[in-house]
């Protein structure tokens, strides 16, 4: 499968919190080429989870995002959280998979887990927070069992990695490079944050967790974005209502991050990812 045979690009913010539904969006777009730009997108879709699911808990919000994934055809898959934690933190030749069964077994407690990993750290005589070969290469904000993202790590890798690597016709990259050639559905970790300072795009201040009316500072950044969202994907007036009143960000988020995993796709060397000594064991981000 390569980037021109995906039908369907989704872009999904994530949120590990107890009402994880309410900030999580889904986006999705479809190729909608131009001679000038041949790699253009339409956005059809844009909802909060909550909407498709019927409910903003967490559990059974998860559930129903693994079963859109599973549902989809042709479909490239976005991510909002890191695959993966550091291969400091975890035993010498461990896998990912061991990864996913270490995480299962701290049952639903993300905080503490991410106190272990700062204990295996120190222990290590490392820095408290490690990042991930790919989060120094992509300027991510945060290392993936920093406080502020912990949540989202465990509960996408328990929740929604776990319950995919395990169905047939989804790959998991860059974990699952062999089941490519005959994959349907295909998932991948991007980051919006990281993508826009790679493109020297504003990425901060477009975002206001505490509600309301935007202030003209994030207005005005957020609109700085738009204006480049619009030479990557078509949306109609209604969409574009939806990324500028929606205060959190969450549902512009999840387009940039479709469009992020679309621009990375197409850019990445697949056989040197494969054959990478740390992405195979903690992920990388396609941006």
């Amino acid at each position: 499968m390569t980037a021109c045979r995906f039908e369907h690009i989704y872009g999904v913010d994530f949120s590990g919190a107890r009402k994880a539904g309410e900030n999580t969006w889904v986006a999705r777009l479809v190729p909608a080429p131009l001679r000038s730009n041949p790699h253009r997108l339409r956005l059809v879709d844009l909802h909060r989870l909550t909407d498709l699911a019927g409910t903003a808990d967490r559990e059974p919000a998860l559930r129903s995002l693994v079963a859109l994934v599973r549902q989809s055809d042709a479909a490239l898959w976005a991510f909002d959280f890191p695959f993966g934690l550091p291969v400091e933190v975890m035993p010498p030749r461990s896998t990912w998979f061991d990864q996913l069964d270490w995480v299962r077994g701290w049952g639903d407690d993300a905080y503490e887990l991410g106190l272990e990993c700062l204990r295996r750290a120190k222990a290590a005589g490392l820095r408290m927070h490690v990042r991930r070969c790919s989060d120094g290469e992509s300027r991510a904000p945060f290392d993936p069992y920093h406080y502020r993202i912990i949540y989202q790590t465990f509960f996408g890798m328990r929740d929604v990695l776990g319950p995919l690597a395990t169905t047939r016709g989804a790959a998991v990259l860059p974990f699952q490079y062999r089941r490519l050639p005959t994959a349907r559905r295909v998932l991948v970790e991007s980051c919006p944050g990281s993508l826009l300072k790679k493109l020297g795009l504003p990425h901060q201040n477009y975002k206001q967790p505490a509600g309301g009316p935007l202030t003209w500072k994030r207005l005005k950044t957020r609109r700085r974005l738009m204006d480049w969202l619009v030479g990557e994907v078509v949306f109609d007036a209604r969409h574009r209502r939806v990324m500028m009143r929606n205060s959190g960000g969450d549902a512009l988020d999840a387009v940039i991050a479709g469009v992020g995993a679309a621009l990375g796709w197409r850019e990445a060397d697949h056989a040197a990812i494969r054959r990478h000594p740390r992405y195979r064991r903690e992920g990388r981000m396609f941006i």
